[in-house]
């Protein structure tokens, strides 16, 4: 069992920028892949960012290239997303994923609950 908390979020304006934590315990957090999705109302969710156990490799959406970062520390159980130049379009519900290897697809083992995420234009 994974149990993953989400922290970070809040409302900002568009051009600002977001740091979200998610802080896993349970099982061997170095051994995982960690994902980064998101959840606007009224849509699926989609995927957002991903990173590979050693951090070696990492996928992003298109739409967030170049403005959003995936990393982690293994030692402290912790996967980030920092989130620059964010716009409206970026308001959504973003959640945490752990899975036992690296995909973008939506079908991770274990979710946070979530983090609000709300840009005002």
């Amino acid at each position: 069992q994974v149990q993953l908390v989400e922290s970070g979020g809040g409302l900002v304006q568009a051009g600002d920028s977001l740091r979200l934590s998610c802080a896993a315990s349970g099982r061997t957090f170095s051994n995982s892949a960690m994902g980064w999705f998101r959840q606007a109302p009224g849509k699926e969710r989609e995927f957002v960012a991903a990173i590979s156990w050693g951090g070696g490799r990492t996928y992003y959406e298109d739409s967030v290239k170049g403005r959003f970062t995936i990393s982690r520390d293994n030692a402290k159980n912790t996967v980030y997303l920092q989130m620059n130049s964010l716009k409206p379009e970026d308001t959504a519900v973003y959640y945490c994923a752990y899975n036992r290897y690296l995909t973008v697809n939506v079908n991770y083992d274990y979710w946070g609950q979530g983090t609000q995420v709300t840009v005002s234009s």
